[in-house]
């Protein structure tokens, strides 16, 4: 398979911290990209989900950010696991 060049823009940030946690495992940022378009054309499209959230989760999101809503403790999610765990 022939290989070409190609030129991308990105966020500078991004591009160095993504350099560097690719580095630490291994691989290189060309590696990575390539690994990318391999999984793209594997699954006829992204490799992952990409959905725009719906109202009710924006809504959501909204209000927990502004800390808004209903709240639940860590005792309540041990509870509600306990009661149908069993």
């Amino acid at each position: 398979m022939s290989k070409m060049q190609t030129t991308i823009r990105l966020e500078e940030d991004d591009y160095k911290q993504a350099r560097e946690i690719l580095e630490f495992v291994g691989m290189s940022y060309a590696q990575a990209i390539n690994m990318f378009n391999r999984m793209v054309v594997l699954n006829h499209g992204l490799p992952f989900e990409a959905k725009i959230p719906n109202k009710k989760t924006i809504t959501a999101m909204k209000e927990a950010k502004e800390l808004k809503g209903e709240f639940i403790t860590l005792g309540d999610l041990e509870r509600e696991h306990a009661a149908v765990s069993h």
